[in-house]
């Protein structure tokens, strides 16, 4: 058969059928959740937990959560380490990618060889918990951010893609005057927009999900992130709010506290999404 042959109808058919169900399976859980934060509390109880579609949509159970202040804190815990750990992160990434991709520049083999024995082999969990110890990090947000600030792929992929940038754009930098942090500032990094995006997702949601790290390192639950406080109400089972005032059904809160916490990085990723080819890809490829 060529391969330019049109596929049997029956062959077709069963393609069509395999993808609707994987897009339903994707779907309908997701759908679910939504529609079980939005309804109101006498159909949700009808229903026994989980809408599909709710007939009278209302953000009672949003409501009740953010007046609260136990979501609203974790909030904006998990909103700080994202925005300070995404910046510093990807400061750092950039600062250590340019210098190992750049000839000549002292130590960088070494460096190198370090940052790719990361990627075989971890520390372990009681190491870094040990770190963390001596560095007298408990419970605080640094903990949260100082051992995962560089991520070693993410410098492979930033330094692969410096190094696709010509070398005679920056040759002329040079010769222009132009110091080290100069090119790298006002050339480099401008040129450089859709892997510092992409990386910056990636940096973003791994703070965002933080919640192994912050609950071997966070015991006070002031400075739980959301993550953690999301364990607390869904997993665990715990009750939102007074149980002396009328609250929507807890199927509703819990999953208006998941639609909470992914919400961010729905809302960022579109933004994001047309850099990943040349971003990921292009790096990736040639690192």
């Amino acid at each position: 058969m060529s391969a330019t042959a049109t596929p049997h109808p029956v062959a077709r058919g069963a393609k069509g059928v395999v993808v609707l169900a994987a897009c339903a399976l994707v779907v309908l859980p997701f759908l679910a959740v939504v529609s079980t934060s939005l309804a109101s509390p006498d159909q949700v109880n009808r229903a026994g937990g989980f809408v599909l579609w709710p007939d009278h949509p209302t953000l009672q159970a949003y409501r009740t959560i953010l007046s609260g202040a136990t979501v609203t804190q974790a909030l904006l815990v998990s909103a700080g380490i994202t925005v300070v750990g995404t910046l510093l992160s990807l400061s750092c990434t950039a600062l250590l990618a340019y210098a190992l991709s750049r000839p000549g520049s002292f130590g960088a083999k070494p460096m190198l060889l370090a940052v790719l024995f990361t990627l075989l082999f971890s520390p372990g969990i009681i190491p870094s918990y040990l770190m963390v110890k001596q560095l007298g990090l408990f419970d605080s947000y640094w903990s949260l951010i100082l051992p995962v600030v560089v991520n070693g792929f993410n410098v492979i992929v930033v330094r692969a893609f410096f190094m696709d940038l010509p070398a005679e754009l920056l040759d002329s930098a040079r010769l222009d005057g132009a110091s080290e942090v100069q090119t790298l500032v006002r050339l480099v990094l401008p040129l450089s927009k859709a892997v510092l995006a992409v990386t910056g997702l990636f940096y973003a949601v791994s703070y965002w999900n933080s919640f192994f790290t912050a609950l071997l390192y966070i015991s006070d639950t002031a400075k739980w992130p959301l993550q953690l406080v999301l364990r607390t109400y869904v997993v665990g089972g715990s009750e939102i709010g007074s149980t002396e005032a009328v609250l929507p059904p807890q199927q509703s809160l819990q999953m208006a506290i998941l639609v909470i916490s992914i919400v961010p990085i729905l809302v960022v990723y579109p933004f994001l999404q047309r850099h990943f080819a040349k971003g990921v890809l292009v790096g990736a490829v040639k690192g």
